[in-house]
C-alpha cells in the first residue's frame, strides 16, 4: 500500500558533495541525509522532508560516463522511492525509483543500493522523489560534466549556479495529496512559487533569505535551471538581461539567445547569463503558464536578486522583468519550438525508417461518483486522466519485477496504438459520453532496436491544457509540434529531421501536438507520464516494456539483491 511521508522518516544515501573525477571502473558512493526539518516561509514554521536538511538538496557532480553508488536507508514510518531524472540507466531499471513500475518503495527500516549509470548525458539533469507528492521538497540537481579533456561547446563560464523552481504549500503536502485523491476533487494551489527554496522580496517574510546571484561586470554565469514545481509550467527571465539556451534535459543545444525562457515541470535546462549590464540590482522572476479555462493556478511572482559587485547605490527594489501573460501560449511556443539540438553531440542520428509508430490521446477525464460519497469533480464526479482512454491504475506488485519473473495478473499488454475512438479531438464542444475513460494497467511491448514514433495528441475532453510528457530510460528527438488535431498525411512532411533537440521531457501544446522518436536499445521496464503531478495521480501514464535483444549487452542483467519487497 502507498503511504504518504511521517514525521520520522529519515534515509541515507551515501555520497560525496565535492567535484571528483569518477570513473566507471571505479565507481563512487554519494551520501544524504534526509530528515524532517522546520521550515519558515511565508511567516509559518511547517515540517518538511529535507536532505541534509537543506531545501532543494544537495547538488551531485558526475563526469559523462560515470557510475556512482546511492545507498538508502528508510528509518522511517513510511515508503520512499527515489527516482535520477533523465538518467538513462542503460539495462539497468532497477534502480530508476518510480514507485511499484520498477520497483516497491523501501519500507521502513529497510535499504535498498541504487546504482547510477550516466551514458550520453551532458549538462543539467536532476533527482527526486518518485512515490505520491514527496519530490515537492525532495529534489536536487545534478551536473554532468563532459568527459576530460572534452571542453563544452560554449565559452567556460566563471560560474555554476543552480536555479531550482518550486512550489510551497502552507499546510504539509502530503495532506494535499491525500485530500484531493480522496474527494475526486483538483488539488489546492501552492501558496508560493519559489526559487532555490525561496519565495522572494514580494512575499512576507521572505526578504532577508531571497536567493541572491552575486556577479561581477564582464563574467558569465551557467545557470543549472531545474523546473521542480510540481503542477506548473513556468515563464522566468532577469530584468534588462538577455538568456542563452546551450542545453537542455541533459543533452547540449544550439545556443538559442531569448529574453524569456519557458520550461515546464521535469524539464532542466543550461542558461548563460552575461553580466553585461551597469552594475545594479536586477530581479530574476518567474510566474506561471497556465492555458486550462477554469483551472486554478498559483499566479504569484516569485524573485531572485542578481547584485553586481562595485561601488553604487542600489534601487530600493528593483525592477521587475517583462514577462509573458500567463496563458501565451504563442510566446511560449514560440520558444519552445525554437530550441535546436546539436547533431554533433547525438548519441545517434534521428530515426526516419520507423518500425513501430503510436499516435496517443492525452486528456483529463472524469469517473462516476460511487454511491453514497460526496465527490468534488466536475458535476460531483471524480478527476481522472488517461492515455488512449486508459486511466493507469498502479499495481500492488512492480511491473518489472512481474515482467522479469513471468508473475501474472500484475499489468496486460496491448496498449492501443491508436486512439480507440476518433473524433475532433480539440473541437470546443465535445459530447459528455468521451469524459469517462477505461481504468486498466496496461502497457506497450516493443521488440529490442525497434525505431519509435509517438505522436501525442492532446485533447479538449473536460479541459484542454498543455501537458509536458516524460519518459524514463531514454532521451528522443522532438521531430514535430502542431496546434489542432494531428494530420498524418501532412504533418510529417513539416518535421524537423536535421536538428531536433534531444529531450526526456516534452511538452504537448494545449489542443495540440507533439511527435517524438527514439530507438529502443534500452531492455527493462519504463514509465511514461505526465510530469504535472495532478495528471500522473490521476492516470495520465503508461508503461513501455522493451525487450532484449540477441547478445549479452542488449539484455536485462538480474536485479541487485536487495531490492525492496512489497
Amino acid at each position: 500500500m502507498k503511504m504518504p511521508f511521517g514525521n520520522n522518516l529519515f534515509l541515507q544515501i551515501f555520497s560525496c558533495f565535492s567535484f571528483i573525477t569518477l570513473s566507471s571502473q571505479t565507481p563512487s558512493h554519494y551520501t544524504f541525509l534526509v530528515r524532517e526539518t522546520q521550515y519558515t516561509r511565508l511567516c509559518s514554521t511547517k515540517s518538511i522532508l529535507t536532505v541534509n536538511g537543506n531545501f532543494p538538496g544537495p547538488t551531485i557532480k558526475v563526469h559523462r560516463g560515470d557510475i556512482i553508488f546511492v545507498d538508502v536507508y528508510n528509518k522511517g514510518n513510511y515508503n520512499i522511492t527515489l527516482h535520477w531524472h533523465g538518467v538513462k540507466q542503460i539495462r539497468n531499471p532497477w534502480a530508476d525509483g518510480p514507485a511499484y513500475i520498477t520497483q516497491c518503495p523501501i519500507q521502513p527500516g529497510m535499504r535498498f543500493r541504487q546504482k547510477l549509470v550516466f551514458s550520453t548525458e551532458e549538462g543539467t539533469m536532476w533527482w527526486h522523489a518518485h512515490s505520491d507528492w514527496a519530490r515537492a521538497t525532495v529534489h536536487g540537481v545534478i551536473y554532468v560534466y563532459p568527459t576530460n579533456n572534452t571542453p563544452n561547446p560554449f565559452p567556460k563560464p566563471d560560474a555554476d549556479i543552480s536555479i531550482i523552481f518550486g512550489e510551497w504549500w502552507m499546510s504539509d503536502v502530503n495532506e494535499v495529496f491525500t485530500q484531493f485523491m480522496e474527494t475526486g476533487g483538483a488539488p489546492n494551489i501552492s501558496d508560493a512559487l519559489t526559487i532555490n527554496g525561496q519565495p522572494g522580496d514580494l512575499f512576507p517574510c521572505s526578504m532577508p533569505e531571497t536567493f541572491k546571484l552575486n556577479v561581477e561586470q564582464g563574467k558569465t554565469y551557467l545557470l543549472h535551471v531545474v523546473n521542480a514545481a510540481m503542477n506548473l509550467i513556468l515563464f522566468f527571465s532577469v530584468s534588462q538581461h538577455n538568456l542563452t539556451v546551450v542545453g537542455a534535459d541533459g543533452m547540449y543545444t544550439k545556443p538559442l539567445t531569448r529574453d524569456f525562457i519557458c520550461i515546464s515541470p521535469g524539464q532542466t535546462m543550461d542558461v548563460l547569463l552575461h553580466a553585461n549590464q551597469e552594475p545594479n540590482h536586477y530581479y530574476l522572476a518567474a510566474r506561471a503558464y497556465s492555458t486550462g479555462v477554469g483551472v486554478a493556478f498559483d499566479n504569484t511572482t516569485t524573485t531572485a536578486r542578481v547584485e553586481y559587485s562595485g561601488n553604487y547605490t542600489p534601487p530600493s527594489s528593483p525592477s521587475l522583468p517583462s514577462l509573458p501573460n500567463f496563458n501565451d501560449t504563442q510566446a511560449a511556443f514560440g520558444f519552445i519550438s525554437s530550441l535546436r539540438g546539436l547533431h554533433e553531440r547525438y548519441p545517434r542520428p534521428v530515426p526516419t525508417n520507423i518500425t513501430t509508430q503510436i499516435v496517443t490521446t492525452i486528456s483529463i477525464n472524469t469517473l462516476p461518483c460511487p454511491s453514497g460519497r460526496t465527490c468534488l469533480g466536475p458535476n460531483g464526479t471524480i478527476f481522472a486522466a488517461s492515455m488512449n482512454n486508459i486511466s493507469f491504475q498502479t499495481p500492488n506488485i512492480d511491473i518489472l519485477k512481474a515482467y522479469y519473473n513471468d508473475i501474472n495478473g500484475v499489468f496486460e499488454t496491448g496498449f492501443p496504438r491508436i486512439p480507440p475512438f476518433l473524433f475532433n479531438f480539440t473541437a470546443d464542444f465535445l459530447p459528455l459520453t468521451l469524459n469517462i475513460p477505461k481504468e486498466g494497467t496496461k502497457v506497450n511491448v516493443l521488440n529490442y532496436g525497434a525505431t519509435v514514433e509517438v505522436v501525442f495528441q492532446g485533447t479538449n475532453v473536460v479541459a484542454g491544457i498543455d501537458h509536458p510528457m516524460h519518459l524514463h530510460g531514454f532521451s528522443f528527438h522532438v521531430v514535430g509540434y502542431g496546434l489542432g488535431n494531428f494530420n498524418r498525411s501532412k504533418d510529417p512532411m513539416n518535421f524537423n529531421l536535421v536538428d531536433p533537440p534531444f529531450l526526456n521531457t516534452v511538452v504537448v501544446p494545449i489542443n495540440g501536438w507533439a511527435a517524438i522518436r527514439f530507438v529502443a536499445t534500452n531492455p527493462g521496464v519504463w514509465f511514461m507520464h505526465c510530469h504535472l503531478e495532478r495528471h500522473h495521480a490521476w492516470g495520465m501514464e503508461t508503461v513501455f516494456i522493451v525487450k532484449n535483444g540477441k547478445n549479452s549487452n542488449e539484455t536485462l542483467p538480474p536485479p541487485p539483491p536487495d531490492m525492496p519487497q512489497c
